[in-house]
């Protein structure tokens, strides 16, 4: 008689409690181009400063949304007023390019000598009359994306409360002008094709062709998309009430769902996020069971994407993945790689709330008994010297890192990716799961035409392009 081996449970473990990653205020890169008619300030020193115009790289045929207001000695040792200059650059703002709002984004250096942003905000917003959204960045309390999480936190507590009259007007205009040249017949068999559900609001800064494909997805299932947060102009943030129920894109965005959830009153549904095919399905599965739907053709839909990407699986089919920690996005995409075959021995994260990643940690598990491979070890805020280690002892194919340790890894003989390459790049929902494969197959087809072709050979090669 045999008896059956226990299902491995996930292992958790925090080593240190520094953040290894890259700046927080870099979040200001995606987001100015998000929201068109924005404006950010971040508040630092010129290290900042710096920092930005490395991130960002040098705009050439466009003048980017958002400055630096850099604190001088004066500023820190409390010698100068900080509200005159404050309204300052904010009034030279307004002169210059007159945004619907302005997002000032504190840094380590405005948390350390404890400038009252918050208790500045309110009053020059009176004065200027556009709105100043407060959110802290600093690298010391938050990790790298975790920089759009406040934004957006704070940001929810700008939404609309109730749809004023002449939003409704403005909304009934805009619907007219989409409906322009379709008789009503058909304007009332688009509106058919929605379910009777509760309004549902997503929240996540996605690039536009991603935000219509997912959208696009749940109007499949009869799901309406009420709003996104955030929306493409301030003017136009989602209406959120009591009861309306929400629902997160990204696994880094913990302080905006509870922010909707304790200030708002929203139900936030709990869902694994849409990375992967597999990922993708689990949460329009689950936003459909919330409302009572049965989905329609999401099994088929994810077949045929996975038969899709069969010459990427090729590849890394029962190769190893380690991730150091650096986007919070790792948990997804391990899930998403071991779902394609690959091991996963240790997944490094900077910050984990297992309340609003339960359910892809769910998934994870589910995922590792399905593919019959070990449950991967989850080290909070890890230990670089500890991991390297780790990496060297295990040998991994490859190791997701942030871009600090990609160098001295490859010099090492490590194939390295940087993580932060997937945060820039359009990995939600089924069609972009190609993308992802494109990014982590790539040091690896490097590598095998390296084999293949020799140095000599490669060097001819790329001098014949």
């Amino acid at each position: 008689m045999t008896v059956a081996a226990e299902p491995q449970a996930l292992n958790f473990e925090c080593e240190t409690g520094n953040y290894h990653t890259f700046c927080p205020i870099s979040c200001v890169a995606w987001l100015y181009q998000k929201i068109e008619d924005s404006f950010f300030l971040v508040i630092g020193t010129k290290t900042c400063g710096y920092f930005l115009q490395n991130a960002m790289g040098v705009m050439i045929f466009a003048e980017p949304r958002y400055a630096m207001a850099e604190l001088e000695e004066g500023d820190i040792s409390a010698k100068l007023n900080d509200y005159e200059e404050l309204k300052r650059l904010c009034d030279q703002i307004k002169r210059d390019r007159n945004p619907s709002v302005i997002v000032w984004i504190g840094t380590c250096t405005t948390e350390i000598i404890k400038m009252d942003l918050e208790g500045l905000a309110p009053r020059l917003e009176s004065e200027i009359g556009i709105p100043i959204v407060v959110a802290r960045a600093n690298g010391l309390d938050y990790a790298f994306t975790q920089g759009e999480d406040t934004v957006l936190a704070a940001m929810a507590a700008r939404c609309p409360d109730k749809a004023r009259e002449s939003d409704k007007e403005e909304r009934n205009a805009i619907q007219k002008l989409l409906h322009f040249g379709k008789k009503k017949e058909e304007v009332a068999a688009e509106e058919s094709e929605y379910a009777d559900h509760p309004p549902l609001v997503l929240f996540g800064s996605l690039p536009d062709p991603v935000v219509t494909q997912l959208t696009l997805e749940l109007k499949k299932q009869g799901i309406k998309v009420s709003g996104w947060l955030p929306a493409k102009r301030f003017t136009e943030l989602p209406v959120l009430e009591e009861g309306y129920y929400v629902a997160g894109v990204n696994p880094f965005l913990s302080r905006t769902a509870t922010t909707l959830m304790r200030r708002r009153k929203c139900k936030l549904i709990g869902a694994p996020f849409p990375i992967g095919p597999d990922g993708s399905r689990a949460w329009i599965e689950k936003i459909c069971s919330v409302f009572g739907i049965e989905p329609k053709g999401l099994a088929e839909r994810e077949q045929q994407i996975w038969e899709n990407l069969e010459d990427y699986l090729q590849l890394i089919r029962g190769k190893s993945v380690f991730f150091m920690g650096d986007n919070l996005l790792e948990v997804s995409l391990a899930r998403f790689l071991i779902r394609c075959g690959m091991t996963c021995p240790e997944i490094g994260i900077p910050y984990m709330d297992k309340r609003y990643q339960s359910a892809e940690l769910a998934l994870l598990e589910k995922t590792c008994q399905e593919m019959g491979v070990p449950m991967p070890k989850i080290v909070e805020k890890p230990d670089n010297y500890n991991q390297v280690q780790r990496i060297y002892e295990l040998k991994p194919d490859l190791v997701i890192t942030g871009m600090a340790h990609a160098n001295p890894l490859e010099a090492r003989g490590i194939n390295t990716k940087w993580s932060v390459e997937f945060t820039f790049a359009q990995i939600h929902g089924f069609s972009n799961a190609r993308d992802i494969l494109e990014l982590v197959t790539r040091p690896l087809r490097r590598n095998n035409s390296l084999k293949d072709l020799g140095w000599a050979k490669l060097v001819q090669e790329e001098a014949k392009v």
